[in-house]
């Protein structure tokens, strides 16, 4: 899928509109990757492309399933805790089973969003008072750094594949 862009009109459709369009940038990095390469490790870190997958598909979980909906972390439907946990692929996962993850988890976090109003607040003991505009200008941010980071790999992926 692709999301058509949008450049005017209300405030809250831009705003999801440039998430979900972070969204798919993020899972664009890694379309069409075999799954040694999805898992290669190019840098110190736990990051590799699928992790990059797996770590955004948590994030969505930690914002809306556990902060917004005041989700136990039983009740999600995937990992949720704030650590390096949110990187962890089992070697059972595929890249396209952790595809699958992060957009029901997408999914999800859109359905949970749409019963707020963008200057709804919430305190959070980390950030302080969020609202859910700022909720979800945090994930752009997120996912287009993550994007940034996918794509990075990507090229170095790429880049060693041919002679």
């Amino acid at each position: 899928m692709t999301t058509t862009r949008i450049t005017d009109g209300n405030e809250r459709a831009i705003i999801e509109n440039m998430l979900d369009r972070n969204r798919e940038a993020l899972i664009a990095t890694v379309r069409d990757l075999s799954e040694a390469d999805a898992r290669r490790r190019l840098v110190p870190s736990l990051t590799t492309p699928i992790s990059l997958i797996k770590h955004a598909a948590a994030a969505e979980r930690i914002w809306f399933q556990r902060f917004w909906a005041d989700l136990d972390e039983s009740e999600c439907d995937g990992y949720s805790a704030r650590d390096e946990g949110t990187f962890t692929v089992t070697d059972d996962e595929s890249l396209a089973d952790v595809i699958a993850e992060f957009e029901r988890a997408s999914q999800r976090s859109r359905e949970i969003a749409a019963r707020f109003d963008l200057d709804d607040t919430k305190d959070n003991p980390r950030e302080g008072t969020v609202s859910m505009r700022w909720t979800l200008l945090a994930m752009i941010e997120e996912f287009a750094r993550h994007a940034g980071h996918g794509d990075i790999l990507r090229e170095q992926i790429d880049h060693q594949a041919k002679p």
